[in-house]
Protein backbone atom coordinates (compact mmCIF):
# COMPACT_ATOMS: atom_id res chain seq x y z
CA UNK A 1 0.00 0.00 0.00
CA UNK A 2 2.81 2.40 0.85
CA UNK A 3 4.44 1.92 -2.54
CA UNK A 4 1.19 3.00 -4.23
CA UNK A 5 0.97 6.15 -2.11
CA UNK A 6 4.66 6.85 -2.71
CA UNK A 7 4.26 6.64 -6.49
CA UNK A 8 1.14 8.82 -6.32
CA UNK A 9 2.99 11.45 -4.28
CA UNK A 10 6.01 11.35 -6.59
CA UNK A 11 3.77 11.68 -9.63
CA UNK A 12 1.98 14.62 -8.07
CA UNK A 13 5.26 16.36 -7.31
CA UNK A 14 6.48 15.71 -10.86
CA UNK A 15 3.21 17.10 -12.23
CA UNK A 16 3.56 20.27 -10.17
CA UNK A 17 7.19 20.70 -11.19
CA UNK A 18 6.42 20.12 -14.88
CA UNK A 19 3.05 21.86 -15.19
CA UNK A 20 4.44 24.43 -17.63
CA UNK A 21 5.59 21.65 -19.96
CA UNK A 22 2.25 21.14 -21.73
CA UNK A 23 3.67 18.80 -24.36
CA UNK A 24 5.08 16.47 -21.70
CA UNK A 25 1.88 16.57 -19.66
CA UNK A 26 -0.17 15.82 -22.77
CA UNK A 27 2.07 12.82 -23.47
CA UNK A 28 1.73 11.66 -19.86
CA UNK A 29 -2.06 11.96 -20.07
CA UNK A 30 -2.19 9.86 -23.24
CA UNK A 31 0.15 7.31 -21.65
CA UNK A 32 -1.99 7.08 -18.52
CA UNK A 33 -5.15 6.61 -20.57
CA UNK A 34 -3.50 3.88 -22.62
CA UNK A 35 -2.27 2.18 -19.44
CA UNK A 36 -5.80 2.21 -17.98
CA UNK A 37 -7.19 0.63 -21.16
CA UNK A 38 -4.49 -2.03 -21.06
CA UNK A 39 -5.19 -2.79 -17.39
CA UNK A 40 -8.92 -3.11 -18.11
CA UNK A 41 -8.17 -5.47 -20.99
CA UNK A 42 -5.91 -7.60 -18.79
CA UNK A 43 -8.55 -7.62 -16.04
CA UNK A 44 -11.07 -8.87 -18.60
CA UNK A 45 -8.70 -11.69 -19.58
CA UNK A 46 -8.28 -12.60 -15.93
CA UNK A 47 -12.02 -12.63 -15.25
CA UNK A 48 -12.74 -14.51 -18.48
CA UNK A 49 -10.23 -17.18 -17.52
CA UNK A 50 -11.70 -17.60 -14.03
CA UNK A 51 -14.30 -20.38 -14.22
CA UNK A 52 -15.90 -19.49 -10.86
CA UNK A 53 -16.32 -15.83 -11.83
CA UNK A 54 -17.80 -16.72 -15.21
CA UNK A 55 -20.31 -19.18 -13.72
CA UNK A 56 -21.49 -16.61 -11.15
CA UNK A 57 -21.64 -13.77 -13.67
CA UNK A 58 -25.43 -13.90 -14.06
CA UNK A 59 -26.28 -13.35 -10.42
CA UNK A 60 -23.34 -11.02 -9.80
CA UNK A 61 -24.22 -8.98 -12.88
CA UNK A 62 -27.76 -8.37 -11.65
CA UNK A 63 -26.55 -7.38 -8.19
CA UNK A 64 -23.89 -5.10 -9.66
CA UNK A 65 -26.44 -3.43 -11.94
CA UNK A 66 -28.83 -2.79 -9.05
CA UNK A 67 -26.03 -1.50 -6.85
CA UNK A 68 -24.76 0.81 -9.61
CA UNK A 69 -28.20 2.18 -10.42
CA UNK A 70 -28.88 2.78 -6.72
CA UNK A 71 -25.58 4.61 -6.34
CA UNK A 72 -26.26 6.81 -9.35
CA UNK A 73 -29.81 7.56 -8.20
CA UNK A 74 -28.58 8.49 -4.72
CA UNK A 75 -25.86 10.72 -6.13
CA UNK A 76 -28.28 12.52 -8.45
CA UNK A 77 -30.79 13.02 -5.63
CA UNK A 78 -28.16 14.37 -3.25
CA UNK A 79 -26.72 16.66 -5.96
CA UNK A 80 -30.20 18.01 -6.71
CA UNK A 81 -30.91 18.68 -3.02
CA UNK A 82 -27.51 20.30 -2.53
CA UNK A 83 -27.99 22.46 -5.64
CA UNK A 84 -31.39 23.66 -4.41
CA UNK A 85 -29.99 24.35 -0.94
CA UNK A 86 -26.96 26.31 -2.22
CA UNK A 87 -28.14 28.08 -5.36
CA UNK A 88 -31.90 28.54 -5.30
CA UNK A 89 -33.28 31.74 -3.85
CA UNK A 90 -35.49 31.46 -0.83
CA UNK A 91 -38.65 33.53 -0.48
Amino acid sequence: MWIILLFLALGTLAGVALRRQQRLLSWANRGATTAVYLLLFLLGISVGGNQAAMSALGSLGTQALLLSLSGVAGSVLLALLLYRWLFCERD
